[in-house]
Order: C-alpha cells, then structure tokens, then sequence
C-alpha cells in the first residue's frame, strides 16, 4: 500500500493535522497495521517537499506547533494518475511456504507436517476473519472478502501439494 497517496487521499475531503490523518488511516485502512506517528510526519514532510501538499495553517498547542495540510492541484493529480494504475498481480512463484515444502522433502522431514500445520493456521486465519466480516461494516467485509480469497487459494494449494507429495519427493531427492 502506498501510504502517501493514501494520505493524499484522505486530504481530498478536507484539510487536516497529522494526527488526523493519522486516526483516519487507522480506522480506515490500519485495523491490522496502524500507522505510526513518525510514519505519518516523514511521508508529509516528503509531500510537502514535492509539492503534493502544502501547510494550510499552523496552530500553536500544549506541544509542539500543529500544521494542518492541505492537498495541492498537483497531488490531486498524483492520486488520481495512482488510482488509475492497475497493481501488478503478485504470481508468489518464490512464496516462503514453497520453500518451507521443498525443503522439507529436500532434507528428508515430514512435509505433510509443514502443510497439515500450515493448513490448521489457514483454517485460524479464517475464522478469525469470517468473524471480523461479521461484525465489520461493509468496507470492512471487502477486506475481509479479499483476504478470505487468498487464503482459499493456499488452502487449494496446500491440498494439491499433499495430493503431490509422493511424487514431489520422487523427482527431490532422486
């Protein structure tokens, strides 16, 4: 995820300080990986400087002085360029459970044991995200959606390399 354009963004709506920015990205896009504060002042600090954003105010406070930002004709730009460009479809041809299965058969270790335990935390994973798609609002059954999808396509996956194990560790270790 870009987290500046991310930014940029959430600043369409209106100016705002960091650290609404901040709690806007959270409650929106952060539930499992909150941005951290220095996150968000180094990314609008570099905003600033390429002139994707500009200081709409500055507000002094208990602490330090508090800048509200504000987005530039140039970052409208910058986001809309970045919505319209399609995410290169990640293939996983070198994914770490690939190799944990290889390896496995590699160094003559059980690997059904690596996908049954592999496939027991897809299994967690999903009920865990079944019940937050409960619960959530409809943004957040989208993620969910998205991720349960994922994890479907492993657990597909996993149940094809244990049809294969045989025969993978025939060609491994011939």
């Amino acid at each position: 995820m870009s987290i500046g354009h991310t930014l940029l963004g959430l600043l369409e709506s209106g100016p705002r300080h960091g650290y609404d920015l901040k709690r806007a990205f959270d409650e929106k896009f952060g539930h499992d990986r909150p941005l951290h504060y220095g996150q968000v002042y180094s990314t609008m600090s570099r905003l600033l400087k390429n002139g994707l954003v500009e200081v709409d105010g500055i507000e002094a406070g208990d602490g330090p002085e508090r800048k509200r930002y504000a987005i530039t004709d140039a970052g409208i730009t910058d986001v809309e360029r970045w919505l319209a460009t399609p995410e290169k479809p990640e293939p996983y041809l070198q994914s770490t459970l690939y190799t944990k299965v290889v390896l496995a058969l590699l160094t003559h270790r059980d690997a059904a044991d690596v996908l049954d335990t592999q496939r027991a935390e897809h299994l967690r994973s999903m009920r865990i995200l079944t019940d937050r798609k409960r619960s959530g609002d409809l943004a957040d059954q989208l993620i969910c959606d998205h991720a349960l999808f994922h994890l479907e396509a492993d657990l597909r996956w996993l149940e094809l390399a244990t049809a294969r194990l045989d025969k993978l560790k025939a060609a491994m270790t011939a």
